[in-house]
């Protein structure tokens, strides 16, 4: 693979690994201290990523929220708030959700070459729409398909790279943080762990069990423990 960005994957986790409950509400995993460090940390990137599924269940804004952070980034001639990228398969994405509609920050969706005409269509100018598929893919079945074989992750990193992005941010959800680490494209890793247990077998995780290339003969470096109030951040370097 050619250049990419440096990709920091960022995720709150219960103790027992997951990222949500299995109840229509979303589940806060964390606390005002670590949104604040979360926000200082996407100010300091050139674009936010989350996979499609994340914008349908959680409809994420994905913004700086702190106007000092977005008046120091416009001062270097920045957007106040990074570029929102979402993948997906199958084009599934309304053009009403606040990935799309909130804030002025450029908006890019890396599709499958089957959904990438439709959805153009029914984004309108509100995304940029790339075909990021590979000729002969054939896409997974189940939740991690939206973002499956179909859309090529190499690819995606080398068309960010190209715009200048450099420093790229992932959020989530379960299906794209499991990509990136079972393909090995993460420099760094902010893992935060909440004090309680969720125990739902029908919640989402971390991340999906497989092959990963950061196993027991290949460990991660711990850069860095802090304690937030009820909540511990694990940052680890992956390269």
């Amino acid at each position: 693979m050619g250049e990419r960005p440096y990709v920091l994957l960022s995720c709150a986790m219960s103790v027992d690994g997951y990222i949500d409950d299995g109840t229509p509400h979303r589940l806060l995993l964390s606390n005002d201290e670590d949104f604040d460090r979360v926000d200082a940390v996407r100010a300091t990137c050139d674009a936010i990523m989350v996979g499609a599924g994340t914008v349908r269940r959680d409809d994420p804004r994905l913004l700086v929220r702190s106007p000092e952070r977005a008046r120091e980034r416009t001062a270097r001639g920045l957007p106040p708030s990074p570029a929102k990228v979402t993948l997906t398969a199958t084009g599934d994405l309304d053009p009403g959700a606040a990935f799309f509609t909130a804030g002025d920050a450029e908006k890019i969706v890396y599709a499958a070459p089957v959904a990438v005409t439709k959805l153009a269509d029914r984004l309108g100018g509100a995304a940029e729409v790339v075909d990021a598929g590979e000729p002969g893919d054939v896409g997974d079945t189940g939740d991690i398909s939206d973002i499956g074989g179909t859309v090529a992750l190499g690819r995606v990193l080398a068309d960010l790279h190209g715009r200048g992005v450099r420093r790229l941010m992932v959020e989530g959800g379960t299906s794209l943080l499991t990509r990136f680490l079972r393909e090995d494209l993460v420099d760094e890793l902010h893992l935060v762990v909440a004090p309680f247990f969720v125990g739902d077998p029908a919640a989402p995780r971390f991340v999906v069990g497989g092959e990963f290339p950061r196993d027991r003969r290949r460990r991660m470096d711990l850069a860095e423990v802090r304690k937030m109030g009820d909540v511990t951040l694990l940052r680890y370097r992956l390269t």
